[in-house]
């Protein structure tokens, strides 16, 4: 870049990001658009978003499993699965068109915030499931999110963690390792792609990477040294965001 404001731009919104993504996912809710109102082009936007995510997501994945939250024989499967969901949503892009599922999204994210309103603490105690019902449910909705993260991706770890501690009855802690532990492999994925057809902003990506791992950092100390009561608010802040967002895109 020419100038440093767009460093000015997108380093602390995406500081701001990283700290969200770590409690409760969605962050690039925040952290993509900070890069178009910085002036980068669309592609250009999407590619450095994905390495300064990557980095940032590689500390929170470090830090919840070093703390144990990574179940890792559950959370390897739930990755695979992910990663093949993906590059079916991916494909699928090429066939329907985005406004199909940013309509849908409009009455999808006020269900899903009244779940979490009105539903049980993410934290709350459920009976656990199988060892194996709890795989396979993991496993189909790591899958079906894949798909949506390909297809789509805006919201991809907050829906997964809503969907891995309400559906498939995994503790928040270990839900939101294993949310941890597939984002980093989808972003990992699509930034070699990026990295491969040289859309990638590296001066820029870089920066903003050391500001993403750094809220990130202060996110994960959040979320285990303060316990879970912020993981609620977080995730109705990212769905507000978003909704607001698709209503953007839609009549804007």
């Amino acid at each position: 870049m020419d100038t440093f404001l767009p460093y000015l731009i997108v380093c602390p919104m995406v500081f701001m990001a990283g700290l969200i993504d770590a409690v409760a996912g969605g962050g690039g809710l925040i952290s993509l658009p900070a890069y178009m109102i910085a002036g980068v082009p669309v592609h250009g936007a999407i590619a450095t978003n994905k390495m300064s995510a990557a980095m940032g997501t590689v500390i929170a994945t470090y830090r919840y499993g070093k703390s144990g939250f990574i179940h890792w024989k559950r959370a390897l499967p739930c990755v695979v699965f992910a990663l093949g969901g993906s590059y079916i949503g991916a494909r699928i892009t090429l066939l329907l068109s985005e406004r199909s599922i940013q309509i849908l999204m409009l009455f999808i994210l006020p269900v899903t915030a009244l779940y979490v309103l009105r539903g049980r603490s993410l934290d709350a105690e459920r009976v656990p499931y199988s060892y194996g019902r709890t795989v396979l449910l993991s496993v189909l909705i790591s899958f079906c999110i894949g798909i949506y993260d390909g297809f789509y991706g805006p919201g991809t770890g907050t829906f997964l963690l809503l969907l891995l501690t309400g559906l498939a009855h995994i503790g928040l802690t270990e839900a939101a390792g294993t949310t941890k532990v597939i984002n980093l492999s989808t972003n990992i994925s699509a930034l070699v792609v990026f990295l491969l057809n040289g859309v990638v902003m590296l001066p820029l990506g870089i920066v903003a990477g050391l500001f993403s791992i750094a809220g990130n950092y202060v996110g994960t100390r959040i979320f285990t040294e303060k316990g879970t009561k912020f993981v609620k608010p977080f995730i109705l802040v990212v769905l507000v965001i978003f909704f607001i967002k698709v209503l953007t895109e839609l009549f804007g």
